[in-house]
Parts: C-alpha cells; sequence; structure tokens
C-alpha cells in the first residue's frame, strides 16, 4: 500500500496527503472533505506539496568518455546548478555513448519529460561526433555550411599562422533552422533548437566553453522565455568539527519549523560538512530576508561548528584570520609528509602567515630537527602525546612562530600494533599559552587518513583563535607634533578672575536710575567718570 493517500481534486489534478500519524494539524485538501478527509494533517515532506516550475529540464551528456569512466561529467554539475538558480528543475541526468541510436532514445525520453534539454558533447570535427547529424534528423533539417561560422573559423586560424582543413569545414555544417549560438572561447557553436514549445540546446563537451555559452547566451535566452518561473536562492554553511549526525540532532527543531518554500540539505566532505540552505519564491527580497533569518538560526544552534560561506575552504580562513591578529604559524609533520603545508600554501597570500614547515619523517630528524629528546621516543613511541607535543613546540620555538602544528600517526594501510591500530594519528597545536593535543582514529584508507589529518589540524587552529580575544593592538610610534605657538600674557588680574570658580547664580536685575535733571544730564555726556571696579571675593 503506498505511503501516502490520493484525493481526487475538483480541478482534476490529485493532492497527496499523509496519514494520520505524528501530526494532527487540519490542512486544506483539493476537493470538499467528506468522511476519511475530514481532519486529515499536514504532510512533514513539504517537497511534496510545493508549487512546480513552469519548466522542467533534462541533461543529456553525449561521449563514449564518460560511460567508461574515462572522465568525470563536471558539465552537468555546473549546467544543473546554474538551471536551479532559475528556477528550473531538473528531472534527471542522462548519459549516452557517440551512437546514433543511443542519442535518438535519450531525445525521446528527455522530450517526453521536459521542456529543455541541455546537450553537451559530440560537436567536434572527427568522425566520431555525430551530435549534429543526429539532431538534422531528429528535427527533420538538413547539415548546411554556415558561413559566419566558417569565416571566423578561417579568422581564427590565420591569426595563429595555420590553414584550415576539410575537417574544420566540416565542423561548419550546422543543422537548418537552428539558432547559432556563437562560441568565443572555441571553435564549436552551440545549437539552439526548438519543436513544439519544447528546446533542445547543444553545446561542446569542453567545459570552459560550455561554461561560457551557459553565462552568455543559454541562460539568457531561458529568461526571456521563463519570466514566471520561481526564483531559487540558497546559502551554503561550512562547518568542521562534527559529524553529519550530530549537526543533523542540533538542527532537528530548525528543520521541523522550517517554511514550505525552504529546504535545508547535508553535503559531508572530507573532514568538513556543507549546509545548502535553499528558499523558492517569487520576490527577491523577500527570499533573501527568509535565508538571513534562519541562516542566524543555525549559526546559533551550531556555534563555533560554523566557520565560513560558499567556497571558502578551512585553510584560506584560517590564513586570513592570522593576517588579521598579525601572527605567524608553522608546521612539524610526521604522517602527513608535508601535506598540510601544501593545504596551507596552496592559497594565494600565505606567505603572510605561514613561515615554513619540518618534514620529520624519522625518528632521527624528529630528535635532530625538532629537538624531541631520545627518551621520549624510547618511552612512548613516535605515534604518541608526549612525542607530538614535543614536536610542535620544537617547531615553534625553531621556526619563531606564534603557534605550530604537528601529526604523528600510523596512516596505514599497514603497519599497526594491538596498542596502536591503523588510523591512530596524534595531532598537536602549540601556542604562546601551552599545548593542545588530540587523538584521532580512522581506517585503514590511507589518503583519507591524512586528508582527515590535515582538516583537523586547522580546525584545532581555528577553534584556538576563534576563542582566544584578539590581541592588543601594538602601541604605534607617535609622529612629533609641531611646537605650539607660545600664548599671549593675560594680565595679572584678568588671570585671577578665570582661575575664580564661577557659580551658577541669577542674573541681578539693575536698578532703576533716578530721572537726571537737564543740568545733571549735560554734565554726565561731557564728563565720564571711570566705573569702579569691583572687588573679587575669594571663596
Amino acid at each position: 500500500m503506498s505511503r501516502y493517500t490520493r484525493v481526487p481534486a475538483n480541478s482534476g489534478k490529485p493532492c497527496f496527503v499523509r496519514p494520520s500519524v505524528g501530526n494532527t494539524r487540519k490542512r486544506t485538501v483539493c476537493s470538499p472533505p467528506t468522511g476519511h478527509e475530514r481532519n486529515i494533517p499536514r504532510p512533514k515532506l513539504y517537497s511534496l506539496i510545493r508549487k512546480p516550475t513552469s519548466m522542467q529540464a533534462t541533461i543529456l551528456t553525449v561521449g563514449d568518455e564518460i560511460l567508461i569512466g574515462q572522465v568525470i561529467d563536471t558539465n552537468a554539475t555546473y549546467m544543473a546548478a546554474a538551471l536551479s538558480e532559475e528556477g528550473i528543475s531538473v528531472v534527471e541526468h542522462l548519459s549516452v555513448g557517440d551512437n546514433r541510436m543511443a542519442i535518438m532514445g535519450g531525445l525521446d525520453r528527455a522530450l517526453q519529460q521536459s521542456d529543455l534539454v541541455l546537450m553537451t558533447g559530440g560537436l567536434g570535427p572527427t568522425k566520431d561526433d555525430i551530435t549534429k547529424q543526429v539532431l538534422a534528423d531528429y528535427f527533420g533539417a538538413e547539415l548546411r555550411l554556415h558561413n559566419p561560422t566558417w569565416k571566423r573559423l578561417q579568422k581564427v586560424y590565420a591569426r595563429l599562422g595555420r590553414e584550415c582543413t576539410d575537417h574544420h569545414r566540416q565542423q561548419c555544417r550546422l543543422p537548418t533552422g537552428a539558432r547559432v549560438l556563437p562560441n568565443e572561447h572555441g571553435t564549436a557553436p552551440g545549437l539552439w533548437l526548438e519543436k513544439e514549445e519544447q528546446i533542445v540546446v547543444s553545446m561542446p563537451g569542453v567545459p570552459h566553453e560550455m561554461v561560457y555559452l551557459m553565462d552568455h547566451e543559454v541562460i539568457r535566452r531561458i529568461q526571456k522565455r521563463n519570466l514566471d518561473a520561481e526564483l531559487l536562492r540558497s546559502i551554503t554553511l561550512l562547518t568542521a568539527g562534527a559529524g553529519e549526525s550530530t549537526i543533523a540532532e542540533r538542527l532537528e527543531r530548525i528543520e521541523d519549523n522550517l517554511p514550505e518554500n525552504m529546504s535545508l540539505a547535508y553535503l559531508p566532505d572530507t573532514g568538513t560538512v556543507r549546509l545548502r540552505l535553499s528558499a523558492r519564491g517569487q520576490v527577491e527580497a523577500l527570499l533573501q530576508a527568509q535565508l538571513d533569518e534562519y541562516r542566524n538560526h543555525i549559526e546559533g544552534a551550531l556555534g563555533n561548528l560554523v566557520y565560513g560561506y560558499g567556497n571558502d575552504n578551512l585553510a584560506s580562513m584560517v590564513g586570513r584570520r592570522l593576517e588579521e591578529r598579525d601572527e605567524t604559524v608553522a608546521t612539524a609533520e610526521s604522517c602527513t609528509g608535508g601535506a598540510l603545508g601544501h593545504m596551507i600554501t596552496i592559497h594565494p597570500g600565505s606567505s603572510k602567515h605561514f613561515l615554513g614547515g619540518i618534514i620529520a619523517y624519522s625518528n632521527d630528524v624528529k630528535k635532530g630537527a625538532l629537538g624531541v629528546p631520545a627518551e621520549t621516543l624510547e618511552k612512548f613511541g613516535a605515534v604518541s602525546e608526549e612525542t607530538v607535543t614535543a614536536m610542535a613546540e620544537g617547531a615553534r620555538e625553531r621556526l619563531s612562530a606564534t603557534y605550530a602544528m604537528a601529526t604523528s600517526g600510523i596512516a596505514g594501510p599497514d603497519g599497526g600494533t594491538p596498542d596502536k591500530p591503523v588510523g591512530t594519528i596524534w595531532i598537536a597545536l602549540a601556542t604562546p599559552s601551552g599545548t593542545r593535543t588530540k587523538l584521532l582514529r580512522y581506517g585503514k584508507d590511507r589518503a583519507r587518513n591524512i586528508t582527515y589529518t590535515c582538516h583537523h589540524a586547522l580546525n584545532l587552529l581555528r577553534l584556538e583563535l576563534t576563542d582566544r580575544p584578539d590581541p592588543a593592538p601594538q602601541p604605534k610610534a607617535k609622529p612629533k607634533a609641531k611646537r605650539k605657538a607660545r600664548p599671549k600674557p593675560v594680565p595679572k588680574a584678568k588671570a585671577k578672575e578665570e582661575s575664580t570658580p564661577k557659580t551658577e547664580a541669577k542674573p541681578r536685575t539693575k536698578a532703576k536710575a533716578k530721572p537726571k535733571t537737564e543740568p545733571e544730564a549735560k554734565s554726565a555726556t561731557v564728563v565720564k567718570a571711570k566705573p569702579k571696579r569691583r572687588p573679587i571675593r575669594k571663596k
């Protein structure tokens, strides 16, 4: 029996509802509620009742190299992301070989369920590039020489000092009725074909050529045709220090309260977990406000597990934080063999915060280059908390760094003991206030163990930089101030008056003067008596 019950609607479209378990909130059904249809709970799987977008797409990749695993299909990933941003649902990814019947079958399948088909591959000048001929046959067209494309190709090869061959001319034979999409990054143009309101777009399989055509031609044309589509906006939060299940437990309540137009996806990677928060709707500003609100909720629930967004990565985030604090880091590596230093220096500008590293694979190098005591190695072994602590402290002291990270362990796939099985790894971080250590236990995959160890070491440093307050800024040398001109001397009486503290007092009203007689008025105009200075009382 199906988990969902189909309820007929007046419009003729089915409405899916969930049986009465768990949530008991009422919801409006498509047809008038009768009998068991009353008090139907709202489904928890919001994606089942989302409004469909106006356009659906299928991605069709052509090429034997894809089918045999010789080449990874990165084109489909890029195209799917670009379509999702425009609110277009990708219903299926198909991969077929360089075979006429396979391509025909792929087109049939894609057009049965989609309004838009994006194809890549098979547009080159060689004999196995048959996509153009198949498209011409499928749409009832012919291949003819496209003169603008042919002239452009001749100019390109003339600049290179080369001549065009018959193979290049064959590449410029395109299906009649197709709109040609100019390709400024390659020789093969894209093709835009339409049939009964359905669209088929064919692009070269070379990734950078496909990206150019998608960004400059295909998406622009789709936007004009798909004006009523829902927008899809998303933000990706990057986390480190906890697994997918731990993060899901912390976010369970937030997920349960997400609006119907929002979704949260977990994308675990080596040593990190990416969280993609998405929202669909018609108004850009409202979508952005929703994303900001629930991003704050997620950050509040996860705390310092979140370290960045989008295309950030752990090493670059740590590097920026070190530069902000005007601090440096060094490495002392055993089992990672320089991978930790490489993970830091692969980013431009790392010389501002990374001083260097010591690969101490053997015990002699640990003793000579890092100063690890021989007694420590004999008593505890190379894979131990004591040894990795001495390695980190030795690197910090010898390279004069603010921090130093150290790694030592058994990366695998063999070499373990009952006490220290394969995958036992110690990491350490030497700081100005002491040394922190951590024990890691992995499986037998050597490459994964090394990558995980590097991520954990960087995360240990990130947490140290996050938890510790920023150092007090160093006082800068003050510029010499210009000598001010000496003030003019003030009379003693005036200076004494200014030095006396003033008290607030009500303004005194002047006494009304007696009316002067005529002689007195005349004398007053001729002779002016100097006013007597009132003595200042000391308080």
